[in-house]
């Protein structure tokens, strides 16, 4: 797909769009002439964010408050992207963690997790691909983590919902390029965004030349689409770091884990 900013026509989606690395695609996006539909939880701040927008870069913005965790806020979503003016990129950006172990958790936490992590990001893409694919034209970017290359989490399911959405975005990526359309994976490492401070995750332990800025990540995103990869992996560090996760044995690598926030010791049980 040709990311051209002076067509003026072009349109784009984005989940999660008022925080973080969907804020960021939006910033980016605006500046860059594009038309966009903003979906995300707070309708409030989707407000705040398209009128700033609008402003600013005089074209238009749509906002859908929606709850993607819930069937009724995915159908909301799904039904825009199947009417009204062609949306020819999808960022797949609304994801949760939680601070909890797996043994501390409950069946609903966890469910709300993959609902959003996993089940919004399957509907979405094919409410986004079929009409895309019908104009031989289109892409979609879903925001996966290098957490998903390997169990860094332990006692965490949510590198296990990133591992799902590389895979998925891989997997379908390949049957929707021969029809023009492509689907890429985001693979960021720490980044700096609210996402560990709405999660309830102290990180101040992590040290300052492993984080991310979400615009840098958003410009290398950009760029590998260009390029027509399907998996993006921003910063040199951690394309190092997800060469070692492949490639390591399993036993090393659940040796040198270290994120800690779903572990949970034997006297706490």
């Amino acid at each position: 797909m040709t990311l051209d900013p002076t067509t003026a026509e072009r349109r784009a989606l984005i989940t999660g769009a008022t925080a973080g690395i969907g804020a960021a695609f939006t910033r980016r996006l605006a500046a860059d002439g594009w038309h966009l539909v903003l979906v995300a939880r707070d309708e409030a701040r989707l407000t705040e964010l398209a009128t700033e927008l609008g402003s600013a870069y005089g074209r238009e913005m749509e906002t859908i408050p929606a709850d993607l965790s819930t069937d009724d806020g995915c159908a909301t979503v799904e039904r825009r992207l199947a009417e009204g003016s062609p949306v020819h990129l999808l960022v797949n950006n609304a994801g949760i963690s939680l601070n909890k172990p797996f043994l501390r958790s409950t069946a609903e936490d966890e469910t709300r997790l993959l609902r959003l992590n996993v089940h919004a990001v399957m509907r979405l893409t094919l409410a986004a691909v079929r009409p895309m694919t019908e104009r031989r034209n289109g892409a979609v970017i879903n925001v996966s983590s290098v957490a998903g290359f390997g169990t860094v989490m332990p006692g965490s399911t949510y590198s296990a919902s990133k591992a799902w959405v590389t895979n998925f975005s891989e997997s379908v990526g390949q049957s929707t390029r021969p029809f023009g359309v492509q689907v890429m994976a985001l693979c960021p490492g720490y980044t700096r965004t609210e996402f560990h401070q709405r999660a309830g995750i102290n990180m101040s332990k992590t040290p300052e030349w492993l984080w991310l800025r979400a615009e840098d990540v958003v410009d290398e995103a950009l760029r590998d689409l260009r390029k027509g990869k399907m998996v993006s992996i921003p910063a040199w560090k951690y394309k190092v770091a997800v060469a070692g996760m492949r490639h390591a044995p399993r036993r090393l690598l659940q040796a040198v884990a270290r994120d800690t926030r779903g572990r949970i010791g034997r006297d706490e049980r």
